[in-house]
């Protein structure tokens, strides 16, 4: 069965794919994070407000990236974002925002409805006594949050928030669709330039389960780590 394959073009081609492809995808992984969970903890906050109006909004924003492909989101940003640009700045035409920014943006915003999720359920995990001991030694509601509540939740999600981060990890390939060279789209050029679509596209389903599996065995270990802890 594999007497045709030529496994020869994985090899000539791992600098292509690692120093281009696995990198870009990395860095769009490590950014799309960093900024989704930023932006994913003020939604957590705002959903958890006391301010029905703001706590609403939060909530049909989390509702609507739950409930759309992503795939679909990535095309809306990727063409309507250069229109909304235009728009804001008054510019005679689309403002050119490239296909990273636009990808970047759109993993972030995406994301942000998931992290915020599990963060609001990390919050929601923290006693009610400690947050109203914080208020009564003259704590404000920033610095309780800050001081108090938000690392402990911080500790009690990290292994779902790195969990999320695989999903992002994989989903990051979606960004084919736009042509980016990222991992899967450097292996599909080396597949499509050389007519080894099998072996290439095979290849890259190996490196994407090598490096989620050894992910997902490092978040099971951290988890019962901190579980022994607690």
């Amino acid at each position: 069965m594999f007497a045709s394959f030529d496994f020869d073009v994985i090899r000539r081609s791992l600098g292509y794919l690692f120093f281009d492809g696995m990198t870009f995808t990395l860095t769009l992984t490590a950014l799309s994070a960093l900024g989704g969970l930023i932006f994913g903890t003020l939604i957590a906050l705002l959903r958890l407000s006391s301010y029905k109006l703001a706590a609403r909004i939060a909530g049909l924003y989390v509702d609507l990236m739950r409930s759309l492909p992503l795939v679909l989101v990535i095309f809306w940003f990727y063409f309507l974002v250069p229109y909304i640009g235009q728009w804001l700045t008054g510019s005679s035409r689309p403002v050119r925002v490239g296909a990273f920014t636009s990808s970047l943006v759109t993993f972030i915003m995406f994301e942000a409805a998931y992290f915020s999720e599990i963060m609001r359920a990390g919050i929601q995990s923290i006693s009610r006594g400690q947050p109203a001991a914080a208020q009564a030694l003259g704590l404000t509601y920033a610095q309780t949050m800050r001081y108090v509540v938000l690392p402990q939740a911080f500790r009690n999600m990290f292994p779902l928030l790195l969990t999320q981060t695989i999903v992002l990890f994989q989903d990051t390939s979606l960004v084919y669709v736009l042509s980016i060279p990222d991992f899967l789209g450097a292996a599909s050029k080396v597949a499509q330039r050389d007519g080894r679509l099998v072996e290439m596209y095979l290849f890259a389903a190996v490196v994407y389960f090598t490096i989620s599996f050894i992910a997902s065995t490092a978040v099971r270990r951290l988890q019962t780590r901190i579980s022994i802890v607690r």
